[in-house]
């Protein structure tokens, strides 16, 4: 599925130094741009590269893992929901969902993103299947191997395999007959693998969109503890699934609705069992590296607004294209409020629907829910929104094609560009070197629209095509954007630069449906075996494998609000380097944003903006209960995820 927000039908398709910094920073004051030396890094670490693959929960992926002697972990094993065969464990019921009604009668006739009317699901909704029924020769899994190796060259070698492979043999949004008792599942989480469901197999993609999501985990003070501050109990996901999903575009809910009408079910409560061999090369990073159990994706929501989030510390508004705060066109207006004569089917939600929130006016739909929230709670928490800004909370095509003309010109669900300022900014003022490799750049450039079937590049999911600093001239879009061929010739050669962000094309990201866990697996380790292949690169390289969100999977873990815009749910963070080793559990909690303040640290830059959320202090987590800052908000550095002492 590719990314490209397109025309009304509301398709997604993922749509010398020192002078270029002259070039691109003209219009700031001389000392925003201005160049000296390479800082020396704070740490052994000279090399940073941050791969970010798509759409998966902690749990979703390290349900049933097991660490290493003397190291603990928050999943679903531990905690006994499941036990090690993927089967119900002791504590199951900590999994329960709840469905729930929030219509014109309840509530108050508006968004809630915690309904009071609940019951808990005797059965879910049954499991429905997504992905490719068959194969194609335009589409993945493809028809040929040549074929698939001509698209896509961006695996391991041993996973080129995978990219023919895995089809459903089932039309989307019908009962996936793979699945254990499909249309009999209790009321929680359940394994998505078995003797039907091959971990190598495309499978359905739950609903990952911001009100959604904070509906889907249901926070309320009510029902905060010690343990449980936030009060986020996480037990709507299948209810929002079935009754809103992806969002109407502002339509009337269709005819005869039930609980397979979006063609999700229950798919948000699927788990992989790396204890029975699924996804076996994340289990070993996970033995051999460092991994983060208490790591979260930034914005509740998609792909856009988290990889925003990561390159901004902030989101980002819609401007009149001059750099001052508009108001979008009303269709564009996120309206979570339930239409009436229904059970939470929106107003004004989709793809080609809402996606910006006032979320400074209290006034708005949906933000009085949420914010009233962040403000009941124990330390309350600021909405850090702007007066008159309307915010990108989902996915919108960034303002410029990869040739740096407008994107405006061929969809108009696009967010004018942005002069805001992004840690690309930082890295230039400061003379650090940086690039942005998403692979299928050099084929974007020449095919804005993604017609080609072989171009998956990710519009939405490079920051910094967001920004006129570095799409407004040439030479800036061949300095610090770049394909992933170049990449692979960088580390081969030695000249990568001190800080590589890597974005996978769609067919190797790990979307549900899209794409597959395996393929994203493919593309981490193609890039860690080059890495070690080169020993003077190793030597000083840390590389941060991550999620850009959870894809609307269910997860156990705790989340931190910091602001209107999330934390959301956890995602896999693995931090590979000769300086991480160990099978080490970090409980330390962070966001995308603490890669950026990694970054800060290690060569000694300042946040990005006085308001972005690198001003978060590090967490205070005490002992008895490490998952939750006591100085909330924060978010951590990373930089205890390293031990570079003993090397």
């Amino acid at each position: 599925m590719k990314r490209t927000v397109n025309a009304p039908n509301g398709t997604l398709k993922c749509g010398a130094m020192m002078l270029i910094a002259l070039q691109v920073f003209a219009g700031l004051p001389q000392s925003a741009y201005a160049q000296t030396a390479v800082p020396e890094t704070k740490t052994p670490i000279k090399h940073v590269i941050i791969i970010i693959g798509e759409n998966r929960t902690f749990d979703h992926v390290y349900a049933t893992y097991k660490p290493k002697a003397g190291q603990t972990v928050s999943n679903l094993l531990s905690k006994g929901i499941v036990n090690a065969n993927g089967k119900p464990g002791p504590n199951y019921s900590l999994s329960a969902q709840f469905s729930a009604v929030d219509s014109t009668t309840a509530d108050n006739g508006k968004f809630s993103n915690s309904p009071q009317e609940k019951s808990i699901y005797s059965t879910l909704p049954p499991s429905l299947a997504g992905g490719p029924k068959t194969t194609s020769a335009t589409s993945a899994p493809f028809t040929t191997l040549k074929v698939a190796e001509l698209a896509d060259t961006g695996l391991a070698p041993a996973y080129n395999k995978y990219l023919v492979t895995g089809a459903t043999g089932i039309t989307g949004g019908q009962v996936d007959t793979r699945i254990a008792d499909a249309t009999s599942l209790r009321e929680g989480v359940y394994q998505l693998t078995g003797p039907k469901m091959p971990y190598d197999a495309y499978t359905n993609s739950p609903v990952h969109r911001f009100f959604q999501m904070w509906q889907q985990t249901d926070c309320n003070v009510d029902y905060a503890t010690q343990d449980n501050p936030s009060g986020c109990l996480n037990d709507l996901f299948p209810w929002v699934e079935t009754t809103i999903g992806t969002g109407g575009n502002g339509a009337a809910q269709p005819k005869n609705f039930n609980d397979t009408t979006t063609e999700e079910g229950s798919t948000s409560m699927a788990f992989y069992n790396v204890a029975q061999g699924d996804a076996p090369y994340f289990k070993q990073l996970a033995d051999d590296y460092t991994i983060s159990d208490n790591f979260h994706q930034s914005v509740m929501g998609g792909t856009g607004a988290n990889h925003i989030m990561f390159g901004f510390g902030d989101s980002i508004f819609y401007t009149n294209g001059k750099g001052a705060a508009a108001v979008p066109p009303k269709n564009e207006v996120e309206n979570p409020n339930p239409q009436p004569g229904t059970n939470n089917w929106w107003d004004q939600d989709g793809y080609s629907g809402g996606s910006y929130v006032n979320c400074a006016d209290i006034s708005q739909p949906g933000v009085p829910a949420v914010t009233n929230y962040l403000q009941s709670l124990s330390r309350p928490v600021k909405a850090n929104c702007a007066a008159g800004s309307y915010y990108l909370v989902n996915n919108y095509n960034p303002g410029y094609n990869g040739d740096g003309t407008l994107a405006s010109q061929y969809s108009p669900f696009t967010i004018p560009p942005t002069s805001q300022k992004s840690i690309g900014d930082d890295l230039v003022a400061h003379n650090v070197p940086f690039k942005y490799f998403g692979e299928n750049w050099d084929l974007y450039v020449t095919d804005p629209t993604e017609s080609n079937s072989f171009d998956e590049y990710c519009n939405i999911c490079n920051p910094f095509q967001y920004q006129t600093q570095f799409m407004g001239t040439q030479a800036a879009r061949q300095t610090y954007i770049a394909d992933t061929s170049e990449l692979y010739e960088d580390i081969d050669t030695g000249n990568l630069p001190a800080v590589s962000i890597v974005k996978p094309s769609g067919f190797n990201d790990g979307h549900p449906a899209s794409s597959k866990l395996d393929l994203f697996e493919g593309f981490t380790k193609k890039i860690i075996d080059g890495v070690k292949a080169n020993p003077a690169l190793w030597a000083d390289t840390a590389i941060f494998v991550t999620w850009d969100e959870g894809g609307g999977y269910y997860d156990s873990g705790y989340i931190q609000p910091v602001d209107f815009f999330g934390d959301g749910t956890r995602i896999p963070l693995i931090v590979v380097s000769k300086y991480s080793t160990g099978g080490i559990v970090s409980h330390e909690y962070g966001d995308h944003v603490s890669l950026m303040k990694y970054i800060e640290k290690n060569w000694g830059l300042p946040t990005i903006t006085g308001r972005s959320r690198d001003n978060l202090p590090n967490p205070i987590q005490k002992a008895n209960n490490p998952y939750v800052p006591t100085n909330s908000p924060a978010i951590g550095d990373l930089t205890d995820d390293f031990h570079f002492s003993s090397k």
